[in-house]
C-alpha cells in the first residue's frame, strides 16, 4: 500500500503548492511591507512556526541556502507579525482558488467531499519529529470548504515533507545534494531553476554535483547512474512508508475517491496556469 502515499502526493500536491506561484500571495505580502520574492516566500511558509530565526527556517526548509534565508529572516518579523502573514496567506489562497478554479467549482460537492476526506486523513498525522507539520497542525481550521481543503492538503504535504527530510538525512544527503538529485527527476526542477530558486552559487552546485559523482550516484552528464536510481528510489520508498499513516486511516475506498476527485482539481489548476512555464522538466 506504500505506493498510494506517493500517488496521493502526485495527485494532490498542487492543491497546496499553487500558492507559491500565485501573484495573489506576493500582492498580499508586499502590502504588509514584506519585500517581494524570497522574503515573502520565507515568511509565508514559516509563519506558522512563529517569529523564528533564520536557522530554524533553513533547517525545516532544508534545501534552501541558509545564507539566502538569513537575508530575509528574522528581518521579516520586524515588519509584520506571523499572525498577519498567516491571515494574508489564507486570503491569497482564497483569491487564487477563485481565479484559477472559479466560483462554480469551489461551490461544488466535490470540493466539500475532498475537504472532509483530506481532513479525516490528516487526523492520523502525528507531530513527532515533524516540526513544519506540527506548526501548521496547531493552526485553526478554516470553515470555508475550499480553504479547509487547502489547509488539510498543507498538513498532509508538510507531514510527508518532514519525513522526507528524515529519509534524506538517514541516507547522508544534504539539502543542496537533495536538490541536485531532484533536478535529475522527470517532472522535477531544471538544474538552473533549482539553483536559482534556492539561491545556491554555481560553485556550491558544482561541489554538490561532484560529491554525488564520487558516491557513484550521478554520471558525467549529470544523470542518475543505475546505483543512483536505486538509491533515490530507496529514499522515496522510506518517505512513502513514513507518509502512509493518513492513507491507512482514511482507507482504500475513501483514499481512491480523494485521489480521483482531488486529482481532477489539481489538473484544473494546472490547466488554468497555476504553475509557471520553464521551471520543471
Amino acid at each position: 500500500m506504500t505506493k498510494i502515499a506517493r500517488h496521493a502526493k502526485a495527485s494532490l500536491e498542487l492543491l497546496h503548492a499553487m500558492i507559491y506561484f500565485a501573484p495573489e500571495a506576493e500582492d498580499r505580502f508586499t502590502k504588509l511591507g514584506l519585500k517581494p520574492g524570497r522574503m515573502s516566500y520565507y515568511a509565508g511558509r514559516s509563519a506558522a512556526m512563529g517569529p523564528v530565526g533564520a536557522g530554524v527556517v533553513a533547517a525545516t526548509f532544508y534545501n534552501f541556502n541558509p545564507v539566502s534565508v538569513a537575508k530575509s529572516i528574522p528581518a521579516a518579523w520586524d515588519i509584520v507579525s506571523p499572525a498577519e502573514v498567516l491571515d494574508a496567506r489564507l486570503d491569497a489562497v482564497d483569491a487564487a482558488y477563485h481565479r484559477l478554479l472559479g466560483d462554480e467549482v469551489l461551490a461544488s460537492e466535490d470540493v466539500v467531499e475532498c475537504a472532509e476526506l483530506a481532513r479525516i486523513a490528516s487526523e492520523a498525522c502525528l507531530p513527532d519529529g515533524k516540526p513544519l507539520y506540527a506548526a501548521h497542525a496547531d493552526l485553526d481550521w478554516p470553515e470555508t470548504p475550499h480553504l479547509k481543503l487547502w489547509h488539510a492538503i498543507t498538513l498532509l504535504r508538510e507531514f510527508r515533507g518532514d519525513g522526507h527530510i528524515a529519509a534524506l538525512q538517514q541516507a547522508g544527503i544534504s539539502g543542496i545534494q537533495s536538490l541536485v538529485l531532484h533536478s535529475t527527476m522527470r517532472g522535477g526542477f531544471t538544474p538552473e531553476a533549482a539553483r536559482t530558486l534556492r539561491e545556491w552559487s554555481e560553485q556550491e552546485w558544482a561541489e554538490a554535483d561532484e560529491q554525488l559523482r564520487e558516491r557513484g550516484l550521478i554520471d558525467a552528464d549529470g544523470e542518475l547512474t543505475e546505483e543512483g536510481k536505486q538509491f533515490r528510489e530507496s529514499i522515496e520508498l522510506r518517505t512513502d512508508e513514513m507518509a502512509l499513516a493518513p492513507w491507512q486511516h482514511l482507507g482504500e475506498e475513501r483514499t481512491a475517491t480523494l485521489v480521483e476527485k482531488g486529482g481532477k482539481l489539481s489538473k484544473a489548476l494546472a490547466e488554468a496556469g497555476a504553475l509557471p512555464a520553464g521551471l520543471f522538466k
